[in-house]
């Protein structure tokens, strides 16, 4: 009987009925290789052992500091956007504020503080974690966690801005428009997209589904630090 003591197993138990997890694995990295050394990521490449005949794979990727990403969502239901130029994609694309972990030992969320003040010269009281993603993880380790920030308030200063940074399109869209530009198909930013749909999910069930801005966060970075 299900439940019993030395019975069938218990279905309350069973991964097959819960969320879906993934399985973080470090293989052995028989050789690592720098192929291009880049101004901020570089180009590596690994060849591992792989199978169960310990057969070997060679992969190349781009090694990646890892980011934070914060939707800034206000009392009227807002979600802060900006427009940004972007020369790979060749487009000024609707992103939220977001920026790369290159502060060495900087926790996620100092980063994601630092981020919102640099680029929407905000500063939030209530954090939550919202969301983790890899960006490519077929040709990239890029790891991204994206923040929920509300109680916000203007930062005490002013942050100068420069690049492409110098004319970023600053704007307050409604969570719902957000979501039908999504779904529209008409923006294509990867942390506006899983921020706005995470987050409209999350207002639906009453906000539960949040960590704490200090949860625990299996691809940081760090992890990789001592992999291979």
């Amino acid at each position: 009987m299900t439940g019993e003591v030395g019975g069938t197993e218990d279905r309350g138990a069973d991964p097959r009925t819960g969320p879906l997890v993934d399985e973080y694995v470090d293989l052995p990295v028989l050789e690592r290789e720098t192929v291009f050394e880049g101004r901020i990521w570089d180009v590596r490449r690994d060849t591992l052992e792989y199978g169960p005949e310990g057969g070997r794979i060679v992969r190349e990727y781009v090694a990646h500091p890892g980011a934070v990403a914060i939707l800034a969502l206000d009392d009227e239901d807002r979600v802060l956007v900006v427009k940004q130029y972007r020369q790979p994609v060749r487009a000024r694309e609707w992103e939220i504020p977001a920026g790369l972990l290159d502060v060495a030992h900087e926790p996620p969320l100092e980063a994601a503080r630092r981020e919102l003040a640099e680029e929407a010269d905000l500063v939030a009281s209530d954090w939550a974690v919202l969301a983790d993603y890899f960006t490519t993880p077929g040709g990239s380790d890029e790891a991204i966690r994206i923040f929920l920030a509300r109680g916000l308030a203007a930062a005490p200063a002013a942050h100068a801005r420069e690049d492409e940074e110098a004319d970023m399109e600053l704007r307050w869209v409604p969570l719902d428009h957000c979501v039908d530009s999504v779904l529209a198909r008409t923006t294509g930013n990867p942390s506006f997209t899983v921020g706005v749909l995470a987050a409209a999910a999350a207002r639906a069930r009453g906000w539960t589904t949040l960590g704490p801005a200090d949860a625990p966060w299996a691809a940081h970075p760090s992890r990789r630090s001592t992999a291979g």
